[in-house]
């Protein structure tokens, strides 16, 4: 392994991204993390964020912030993010949870023209996705019929089967841009004209996407999009999400949750409720001030990096990750679960092997005094190594691959239970 222990110091040395690591708070340079794709890392700047808006705005200035700080702030966001999917500032809405972002999306969309009674997904998608998807259907949209495209290799979807699929029922498309799984990635531009060609509507998921791939949602003409705030964004856990629409598509939907922060004039108190004539017709309740504004510091430091740099780096890890996997753990029985194609693959990469969880487990809690390396494990078998290039080195890359070779040549995954956790 000594050649590639010598190319990943090269590498790290010559990293125009290394210095961002320094804008995050990691206490324990004995761990390495490797699941920045389920949960980045906190942001040095969100401590003072959280810090400034607790001690002052909130513990001083009481109600007197919404006026001074926090009305506009969702707006504020909503710049950043559009900013970073390629999308305009009045295309996006920041605020309640990718589920519930979703619902809305949907179910406006299905309301346009109930007699398209097909809605298109796909067996890799999100499995919040496929629920939010299944109880508008048992609830709002009885005539309606939910069909999943399988994946014939677990990996991805072939564009014929797209095609194949799209007929006059369909309504609506949802596919997540990056599958949560495998890493598989759509061409969103090409899936985008084939819906539009069959005049249905697209929305995307892109909760494995922003801030890991180089998203445009104007350029592609994407109509709808989903995506979260506390993965590649580093907006903390639960960290509210955002909705795209389309610009000339937003008076021609609307939110199905009727509520005041969507209302035109909020602070009439109107007993009549009037729909705002912007995004902001989406919103629904009173936002989550404390969530949203730890968004901010990632999105900043995203925006200073740029997606392409993040991107670039990104694949540069990735086919380091990847020629050392082939060469030491392929021969040990793991197999890639992760399309070995730059284009169509995001930020990490899945691998499988029959003791996955075991070795997972090794790996976050070493008996022998090796660093702690954090992936994290996806049912039935899958390891998922989630290169996040904003503090993710190369070295970092070396040594996980190392450990992983020797858990399972010395075969130290069996000293573990194969007991599931609740969270993996």
């Amino acid at each position: 392994m000594k050649k590639y222990l010598e190319k990943a110091i090269a590498y790290d040395k010559n990293d125009d991204l290394a210095d961002f690591k320094k804008k995050f708070v990691i206490e324990d340079e004995n761990l390495i993390y490797l699941d920045g794709n389920s949960l980045g890392r906190l942001p040095v700047k969100s401590k003072e964020v959280i810090k400034q808006l607790v001690d002052e705005q909130w513990g001083r200035n009481l109600i007197r912030s919404w006026n001074k700080h926090w009305m506009e702030l969702s707006s504020k966001l909503a710049g950043k993010i559009a900013k970073i999917i390629g999308a305009r500032k009045d295309e996006v809405f920041v605020g309640d949870t990718t589920s519930l972002n979703l619902y809305k999306l949907m179910f406006a969309a299905l309301s346009m023209d109930e007699s398209k009674t097909k809605v298109l997904s796909d067996s890799l998608n999100f499995p919040t996705d496929i629920y939010v998807i299944q109880g508008l259907i048992n609830q709002h949209f009885k005539n309606h019929q939910l069909h999943l495209l399988e994946s014939k290799d677990g990996l991805g979807i072939d564009e014929d089967q797209i095609i194949e699929n799209l007929d006059s029922t369909v309504g609506a498309v949802s596919f997540s841009h990056v599958a949560f799984k495998s890493s598989f990635m759509y061409n969103m531009q090409r899936v985008n004209q084939l819906v539009h060609k069959n005049n249905s509507l697209m929305i995307w998921d892109l909760s494995h996407a922003a801030g890991a791939v180089p998203i445009d949602l104007n350029g592609s003409n994407a109509d709808m999009a989903v995506g979260c705030t506390y993965k590649y964004l580093n907006g903390g856990p639960g960290a509210p999400a955002f909705l795209y629409i389309r610009k000339d598509l937003q008076d021609k939907m609307q939110n199905p949750v009727w509520a005041w922060f969507s209302h035109a004039k909020p602070f009439d108190f109107s007993l009549e409720y009037q729909p705002s004539c912007s995004i902001q017709q989406m919103a629904t309740g009173t936002p989550s001030i404390l969530s949203l504004a730890a968004i901010e510091p990632g999105l900043d430091i995203t925006l200073e990096a740029g997606m392409d740099r993040i991107r670039k780096k990104s694949l540069m890890q990735s086919k380091f990750m990847i020629e050392m996997i082939q060469e030491f753990l392929v021969p040990l029985g793991f197999k890639f679960s992760s399309p070995l194609n730059d284009n169509i693959r995001g930020s990490h990469i899945s691998i499988q092997h029959p003791e996955a969880y075991r070795i997972s487990q090794a790996m976050i809690e070493p008996n022998d005094g090796s660093k702690i390396m954090i992936p994290d494990f996806r049912p039935p078998n899958n390891i998922r190594l989630g290169i996040a290039p904003l503090y993710n080195s190369f070295l970092d890359i070396y040594e996980t691959v190392e450990l992983l070779y020797k858990i399972v040549k010395e075969g130290q995954f069996k000293e573990y239970s194969s007991e599931k956790k609740l969270v993996t």
